[in-house]
């Protein structure tokens, strides 16, 4: 009996990071591999997200588009076994606000396992009489120590960052402080974000978060207030327009149609549900298509996400001119650690403080209880105390003008004198 095609074995596909590293591998964008499957743009980022996978004839079919895709980006080899191509050298973490990688180029860090890049080198092609050993201990070279994994989290997207937080709060200054700062929570929490599954999206998160403080309200007016909008108009109202929408609408913006992240993973990292983030862009995109016809004219959704992100690139490219110079990777390491010093050492002289004052509270205090002494109260039923009162000071001047009397008793028992 033949198998039906009901039951016939699906055919296998590979995991939908490396689905999407082989579609961006030959440079193509999502609408050009929907079209030739015959699917929509959601279907195929459904299928390279995870959330839904093909079936029947429509599995067949990406898979065999797939496999076609792994032949030809397979780096050629060298006569002597060795790979002669370079490894596949993933995008920038932070995103690319410019626009230069279709769709995105931030979601190619999600396909790393490891906690930062690998830093890897072709290999150099063995020479006669090396020995065996020391081939295999290059062919594994040793793990990186924490410090270097940072560096080289630092130095692979703190730039990029820098571009965004700057679409952000049109503020160079405080871009670079938000960047600066979620690096230094990044190495005060370094085990966490190692072992996260995209610490870039960690660090991006900690920086829009600094960058979008409302405390930011009380300080200083050099940090509260933008820069010097650029002298081009069309930028000048891009940026006035990205500035006076509400933080997480402006938030929103960046993440989908400045990097290119999908719905879901916009709401997931604006910490909403997915209805409520598309009616945030939808309100964002609105707000912006009031300041830039060209914008209300682009025609479909997905034109109106390339304009806009092209122009937000430009807009980012603009704003670092010149580049804001940052502080080294170890300068962050180490004001990081003195910040946890300090901190450390405060919480330690205050506990001492309490538990001191606790003691001597303990010591001072009575060990028994001694009741209170009850309030004076009149006693009724016993007669005033009688007496003699004391005299003021006109009865006793009285008193010694009768002593000073010749005569005393009634004035009418005196005899007058003839």
């Amino acid at each position: 009996m033949t198998q039906s095609t009901e039951t016939a074995p699906a055919a296998p596909l590979p995991s939908p990071e490396e689905r999407r590293r082989l579609r961006e591998a030959k440079s193509l964008t999502q609408e050009q591999v929907a079209a030739a499957l015959g699917v929509s743009r959601e279907t195929l980022k459904a299928w390279e997200s995870g959330r839904a996978n093909p079936k029947r004839r429509k599995r067949a079919a990406y898979a065999r588009l797939l496999a076609s895709f792994a032949d030809e980006t397979t780096p050629a080899h060298h006569p002597t076994g060795q790979e002669t191509t370079p490894a596949h050298q993933p995008t920038v973490p932070g995103g690319d606000v410019s626009g230069r990688s279709p769709q995105g180029v931030e979601r190619n860090h999600r396909e790393r396992t490891n906690a930062v890049p690998e830093r890897s080198t072709p290999e150099e092609t063995p020479r006669h009489g090396t020995a065996p050993e020391a081939t295999a201990k290059d062919a594994h070279p040793t793990p990186e120590t924490p410090a270097q994994a940072f560096d080289a989290l630092y130095a692979y997207c703190a730039q990029a960052l820098v571009s965004q937080t700057y679409l952000l709060t049109g503020s160079r200054p405080l871009a670079r402080e938000s960047v600066e700062y979620a690096f230094r929570l990044a190495w005060q929490r370094w085990p966490d974000v190692a072992t996260d599954r995209d610490p870039a999206s960690w660090v991006r998160a900690a920086a829009y978060d600094y960058a979008l403080s409302p405390w930011h309200r009380l300080r200083r007016r050099a940090h509260k207030r933008p820069d010097l909008p650029p002298a081009d108009r069309d930028r000048k109202v891009l940026l006035k327009a990205l500035l006076d929408l509400p933080p997480v609408h402006r938030r929103t913006l960046l993440l989908y149609d400045g990097l290119g992240l999908d719905l879901p993973d916009t709401a997931a990292e604006t910490e909403a549900s997915t209805p409520a983030t598309a009616n945030r862009l939808l309100n964002a995109r609105a707000a912006i298509a009031q300041r830039l016809p060209e914008l209300a004219d682009a025609g479909t959704p997905a034109e109106q996400s390339a304009l806009l992100q092209e122009r937000l690139g430009h807009l980012a490219e603009l704003g670092m001119a010149p580049p804001i110079k940052l502080s080294p990777a170890r300068a962050v390491r180490t004001g990081s650690e003195r910040r946890t010093r300090f901190w450390t050492r405060a919480a330690l002289f205050f506990t001492t403080l309490i538990v001191s004052a606790t003691g001597f509270t303990l010591a001072t205090a009575p060990t028994r209880y001694e009741p209170p002494r009850a309030p004076g109260e009149p006693v009724r039923g016993v007669p005033v105390h009688a007496g003699p009162q004391p005299l003021t000071p006109e009865d006793e001047e009285l008193r010694s003008l009768l002593h000073l009397a010749p005569v005393t008793g009634p004035a009418r028992l005196v005899p007058e004198g003839r």
